[in-house]
């Protein structure tokens, strides 16, 4: 049924509804003319502009009554990346200078000048022909190169770290006693001492000790020369006496053939080789030795410094946990040297004690030396008693030989299954197999060297296995 209220009477509808306002907007109705001037009909009682208005409103939306979008404008040519102002790209060369594929029965270029720049699309930007496209990573040249050059360099790190191999060892032995001797510092500074007070007093007490060292094994060494230089006369007549050399000497002619020996030239360059050798390495083991000591020195009082310049190393999200496991490991470190110290000082101690009972001659000296062979792991020990047992037999008698050997064959017992898992246990927290394995393969690397490194290591890399290894593969 057509509606038939009055125009005046209907409401206005809504913005947006009915069927006028689903493709353009309502306009408003036009004032009045001045001067009783009646609007026109074709404007429907608008003016001008509000017909241009009106028109532009019917442009900017869609047939939907959505607004239309706005359009982007074209760029403008390509920029200079550098001050982003726009850059006329030459134009592109006519198709006439371009190379062209050499059609069945063309000339060969090698014999024709004309074909050979027809091909070469010779112009006068390009005077000697358009250049081929760049050779692209995977082409085999450009990875063959590569790969050659990774393997030169690889090569000359590899050898620059042999050639510096001493030196290497030396650095890594510092830090390792550095980090060793840290607790001890930082027990000092809980007294209320400051760092470097600290590190000066640790590293005083380990340059006595090595003088302590060396001054006890200057005069057994002295006295021994002196007696033996002595000796010599009475231990040629004894030799002389000797019924079986002579006879010995009567059949083989073992003192002339002895006298020949010595005065020959290979007898006196071998033996002159073998005195500069032993000079070299005496003074090469002297010069390693006070560069450890200096060397240890600077790492001890730096220690906090190097500590943080590793672990900014490490990306900030993970530098916490890093720090964590850095610092368990140097702490495991530290009382693996502190457990070492203290397995050799007790050795030292009982040495001393059981050999001064017995009446054995230089009982310190000694003493000193098994203590200081006991630092190396699973050897050391075995080293010390012999070189005690050989000087108390060559100083003693067979007595004196046969009690040293029951004593270090029970106390090296006691050693290897009392003292020192309980003491690596509670210091290192490693396990005594894996404790003889890391030796024995620190031992074939890099020697006795090797081996003081290999518990620390083996404790260091045990701890990141079950702390970031383990829980990583229960996530996966």
């Amino acid at each position: 049924m057509p509606d038939e209220t009055p125009h005046e009477d209907r409401p206005e509808p809504a913005s947006g509804e009915g069927p006028r306002a689903a493709g353009r907007r309502v306009p408003a109705p036009a004032p009045p003319a001045d001067d009783g001037e009646p609007a026109g009909p074709a404007s429907g009682g608008r003016s001008p502009d509000d017909e241009q208005a009106a028109t532009e409103d019917d442009e900017a939306t869609a047939p939907s009554g959505a607004l239309r979008p706005e359009e982007i404008e074209e760029p403008v040519g390509e920029r200079d990346p550098a001050t982003g102002a726009p850059v006329s790209l030459p134009a592109p060369l006519p198709a006439a200078t371009e190379q062209v594929t050499p059609e069945p029965g063309a000339p060969d270029p090698a014999h024709d000048v004309e074909q050979r720049k027809r091909e070469a699309g010779v112009d006068h930007l390009f005077p000697f022909g358009r250049p081929g496209q760049p050779l692209g990573r995977a082409h085999p040249f450009v990875f063959g190169f590569t790969a050659a050059l990774g393997v030169i360099t690889a090569w000359m790190l590899v050898k620059a770290a042999t050639n510096a191999k001493s030196v290497i060892v030396m650095i890594i032995v510092a830090m390792f006693l550095a980090v060793g001797l840290n607790p001890a510092v930082e027990r000092l500074r809980r007294f209320g001492l400051p760092r470097g007070a600290a590190v000066a007093t640790v590293f005083l007490i380990v340059i006595l000790f090595f003088a302590g060292f060396v001054a006890s094994l200057v005069q057994p060494v002295s006295e021994q020369v002196t007696e033996l230089r002595h000796n010599i006369p009475e231990y040629v007549q004894q030799l002389q006496d000797n019924r079986t050399l002579a006879d010995w000497d009567k059949r083989y002619g073992l003192l002339e053939r002895a006298e020949k020996a010595v005065n020959s030239d290979g007898f006196q360059k071998g033996l002159t080789d073998t005195a500069t050798g032993i000079g070299k390495v005496a003074i090469n083991g002297i010069f390693q030795t006070i560069t450890i000591l200096i060397l240890t020195l600077y790492f001890l009082s730096s220690l906090p410094q190097i500590k943080t310049f590793f672990y900014k190393l490490a990306p900030r999200t993970r530098r916490a946990r890093v720090a964590l496991l850095g610092d368990e490991i140097l702490d495991r470190i530290g009382g693996y040297v502190a457990g070492q110290f203290t397995i050799a000082f007790i050795a030292g101690v009982c040495s001393y004690i059981f050999l001064s009972i017995l009446g054995v001659k230089y009982a310190l000296a000694l003493a000193l030396i098994v203590a200081v062979t006991d630092l190396i792991p699973l050897i050391g020990a075995t080293i010390g008693a012999v070189i005690v047992c050989l000087v108390a037999f060559i100083t003693g008698n067979t007595t004196d030989l046969i009690a040293c050997v029951i004593f270090y064959v029970i106390y090296q017992q006691v050693e290897n299954y009392v003292v020192y898992p309980r003491v690596m246990k509670r210091t290192v927290d490693v396990q005594p197999a894996v404790t003889i394995v890391a030796a024995l393969v620190g031992a074939a690397l890099l020697g006795v060297v090797g081996a003081l490194l290999a518990i620390p290591t083996a404790a260091a890399i045990s701890l990141l296995i079950r702390e970031v290894v383990m829980p990583r593969q229960e996530t996966l």
